[in-house]
């Protein structure tokens, strides 16, 4: 399944979705505000008939309806067939304004578990992968690719500042604990850079299940470590939507977990 799922990634990418990059003329905003743009339905629409060749279960896809998208998740989710989840474009805003980072990926779910996971970046033709129980890695390369540092002050951290509280926005932006802070608009690829070792903690407010069901097991799978805004279990929070704490070191982990919930109610003074 994985060498199937790695080769099919990588062919929807060359077949549907870097053809039309720079060349986007149609695109439209979903009932969410989001992006979609006709490279994005059809990834979509290529992945729907093709993952069924390598194994045939439920799909839930960016692109379908909600209704659709849980029906997909009540038909799959708790059946040993499992089902996919796949996200077409991951970045489509910067896909659509021409920035090279965004990625297609898709995640192989079984039993409410992400069980393998498939991301791709064809611009730098990167393509990170993982099974449970097997490690992550980049190209081959086992992930992480550095020794990430155990001090938070010297920490890079990848922050989307959507949908986290006002309060704790505040802060990371007037008083951070770490060094630096990145943001390149592809929350999969965030997850797979955490895991490389690019960067050293994450945060975000809210991701869909499409946006972390991949990274959070490339990252699970290269020792990093994760929980929500609300709940130390990452598994427990809701499904369609979860904050993210994470951290490839787990000193550093403990330390921005603890920081975070400390100053999501907290005022600037």
């Amino acid at each position: 399944m994985l060498d199937a799922s790695v080769a099919l990634v990588r062919e929807v990418a060359q077949r549907e979705i870097m053809p039309r990059f720079l060349r986007v003329v149609h695109d439209r905003r979903k009932d969410d505000g989001s992006l979609c743009s006709e490279a994005d339905l059809a990834a979509e629409n290529f992945l729907h008939g093709r993952l069924k060749e390598i194994r045939r279960c439920p799909i839930i896809g960016e692109e379908m309806s909600p209704a659709a998208q849980r029906a997909s998740w009540q038909g799959g989710s708790n059946d040993d067939d499992g089902l996919w989840c796949i996200d077409p474009i991951d970045g489509t805003t910067n896909f659509i304004n021409g920035l090279p980072c965004f990625a297609v990926s898709i995640a192989w779910i079984r039993r409410r578990r992400t069980r393998l996971a498939v991301t791709y970046n064809p611009i730098t033709d990167e393509m990170f992968y993982a099974r449970e129980g097997n490690g992550a890695y980049l190209n081959g390369r086992r992930l992480p690719l550095r020794e990430v540092t155990a001090d938070i002050r010297r920490a890079v951290g990848g922050v989307d500042f959507k949908r986290i509280p006002k309060p704790l926005a505040d802060r990371i932006a007037v008083s951070p604990p770490f060094y630096s802070q990145r943001n390149f608009g592809s929350s999969t690829l965030d997850w797979c850079n955490l895991a490389a070792g690019r960067l050293d903690l994450y945060l975000h407010g809210g991701q869909m299940l499409w946006d972390y069901a991949a990274g959070s097991l490339i990252l699970r799978e290269a020792g990093g470590q994760m929980c929500t805004l609300a709940h130390d279990d990452y598994e427990a929070e809701d499904v369609w939507r979860r904050s993210v704490i994470a951290a490839l070191n787990p000193a550093v982990f403990a330390t921005w977990r603890n920081w975070v919930r400390q100053n999501s109610s907290a005022t600037i003074g």
